[in-house]
């Protein structure tokens, strides 16, 4: 029998096993990475595109239009789509975020053949239908006017701001934006955008030659490139030193943000500052917590985390704490910052979050799906 009151016996981590993405071009010259793993008759189909042509006059253009893809074309009303790809059991979906824009979808191999056909008319027939348009300004403008209630979307959205000025990462959206938005305009950016060279494929699952035959059948052959592709670049100036305060009345709490610009996933200290950011703040263990929450406690929670994106790279902390503590948790923060500028970190300390990290990294990949999504934050 087992006995429950001895912890179980430490161990390192030697070795992590990962399955490597084999890239794959379909006839047409799209780009194809495949991760085959898995027992399961199952599979994921990204098709994740660039964002691209970003114009601060009309800054919701991508947003809009990979969130309303689903929502209609020349053949499906968005009702169609939803019932016939529910009826397969399969699953689709839209993702965006700065960088990129991706239509993934989830389904048995044997169903490839009636799913794939609603897939293709999705990303390159949509229509924009007026009144789905519509509803989705109502809808964003509601949630816009919610989210401008809480301390922490203010926060981010002011920091934003100051370190990326008015561009695609660091722009104020307001409701006016999405007033702005029209038919003509997301058509044309579908246009532009969803296309096959301005597309990468990512198949993960279970994936069989039969299966890249499909795919290539629907998305290799007739599929070609549109209008222009003008890629994003930007020029950013920080507002290095700046301190804002935005008071909110009757307010009980402060969100707190602090950060500037930093290295991104390509320079070769990222690794590093990866290990430090977790020792500062980025684990319920690091000494943000240990000091603010478990010792002085000023909040529920306290973190740190370094975020790399395809032009820029920033490192941030963030806690909600309450007001009459703000400066308070301040003091604190630099006080920890001094430490970790001035102070060796403990060969101890170093092992724990060292395990603590390659657990992480091993709990995040235990199957082919999990790698590609690894895959596609580094690709």
């Amino acid at each position: 029998m087992i006995n429950r009151t001895l912890a179980p016996e430490f161990g390192q981590i030697e070795n992590i096993q990962l399955i490597e993405a084999t890239p794959f071009k379909l006839d047409n010259g799209l780009k194809t990475f495949i991760i085959d793993g898995g027992e399961q008759d199952l599979i994921r189909i990204e098709f994740v595109f660039s964002n691209i042509n970003w114009d601060p006059n009309f800054p919701l253009q991508a947003f809009a239009a990979n969130t309303l893809l689903n929502d209609g074309t020349s053949e499906f009303s968005a009702a169609q789509i939803a019932d016939r790809i529910d009826y397969y059991g399969a699953f689709l979906q839209t993702e965006y975020n700065y960088d990129q824009a991706t239509v993934t979808l989830y389904t048995l191999n044997k169903h490839l053949a009636v799913t794939l056909p609603i897939v293709k008319a999705v990303i390159t027939d949509s229509i924009f239908p007026q009144v789905e348009i519509d509803t989705f300004i109502l809808n964003q403008k509601q949630k816009l006017s919610v989210n401008l209630e809480k301390n922490d979307f203010v926060g981010r959205k002011v920091f934003n701001e100051a370190l990326f000025g008015k561009t695609l990462y660091g722009y104020d959206i307001t409701a006016k934006d999405y007033d702005q938005l029209d038919r003509k305009q997301l058509t044309e950016y579908f246009k532009n955008a969803y296309q096959p060279g301005n597309c990468t494929i990512i198949l993960s699952g279970k994936v069989s030659d039969k299966t890249l035959n499909e795919i290539n059948s629907y998305f290799g052959k007739d599929w070609q490139k549109g209008g222009s592709v003008t890629g994003n670049a930007f020029n950013f100036n920080a507002q290095a030193g700046k301190e804002q305060y935005v008071e909110k009345a009757d307010a009980l709490q402060s969100a707190i943000r602090i950060g500037q610009i930093a290295i991104t996933r390509t320079h070769e200290d990222f690794p590093g500052f990866q290990v430090l950011n977790t020792i500062f703040g980025g684990y319920f263990g690091s000494r943000l917590m240990a000091n603010i929450r478990e010792d002085k406690g000023y909040t529920y929670g306290i973190g740190s985390a370094l975020v790399s994106l395809k032009h820029g790279g920033y490192f941030f902390i963030a806690s909600e704490v309450g007001a009459e503590v703000t400066n308070s948790t301040l003091e604190e923060i630099q006080k920890e910052i001094n430490i970790l500028k001035n102070e060796r970190v403990s060969e101890a300390e170093l092992d724990l979050v060292r395990n603590y990290m390659l657990g992480s990294m091993l709990g995040s990949l235990e199957n082919a799906l999990s790698h590609a999504d690894k895959f596609k934050n580094i690709y």
